[in-house]
C-alpha cells in the first residue's frame, strides 16, 4: 500500500488545549471528531484532519506552514473567518509579498495565512482554474 496510499493528518501543538478548542471551534469553524483528555481531532473533507494535541514545549515552535486547506473561494472563506475574529498574516519577504488583506497572488493561485493562539501557521489556498 506504502505512505503515497495511506492517509495523513497535520497535527498541531498547544500549549492550552481549552484555548486551542476555541479558536479551531469558535474561530475556525471546525467541529471535533475524535476527543481525548489531552487532545482532540478535527475531521476535514476527503478523510483529512487537524489533529491538535497538549504540547506545552512544542507549542509554535516551527516558523513553517504547518497546514493547509484548498478553498473553492479564497475571498469567501477569508470573510467567514474574519467575522470571527480570525486575522491574516502580512508577508513582505523574498518571494512572498501579501496585499493590506494578506492575500499572495502568485497568478496560478492565491493564498492567505492564520495562526492559531500559539502561533501555529496555517495556509488558506485557492487554485486558479
Amino acid at each position: 500500500m506504502g505512505l503515497r496510499n495511506s492517509r495523513v493528518e497535520a497535527g498541531m501543538a498547544v500549549s492550552d488545549l481549552d484555548t486551542a478548542r476555541r479558536f479551531y471551534e469558535q474561530q475556525l469553524g471546525l467541529v471535533p471528531g475524535e476527543e481525548e483528555q489531552e487532545s482532540v481531532r478535527y475531521p476535514c473533507a476527503e478523510r483529512t484532519g487537524i489533529f491538535v494535541y497538549l504540547s506545552p514545549d512544542n507549542a509554535g515552535k516551527s516558523p513553517a506552514t504547518l497546514a493547509g486547506w484548498f478553498v473553492d473561494d479564497l475571498d469567501q472563506t477569508m470573510g467567514e473567518l474574519a467575522s470571527r475574529g480570525v486575522l491574516f498574516e502580512q508577508y513582505d519577504q523574498p518571494g512572498i509579498k501579501t496585499d493590506e488583506r494578506g492575500v499572495f497572488d502568485a497568478g496560478r493561485f492565491r493564498a492567505a495565512w492564520i495562526k492559531d493562539p500559539d502561533g501555529n501557521t496555517m495556509a488558506l489556498t485557492e487554485v486558479s482554474g
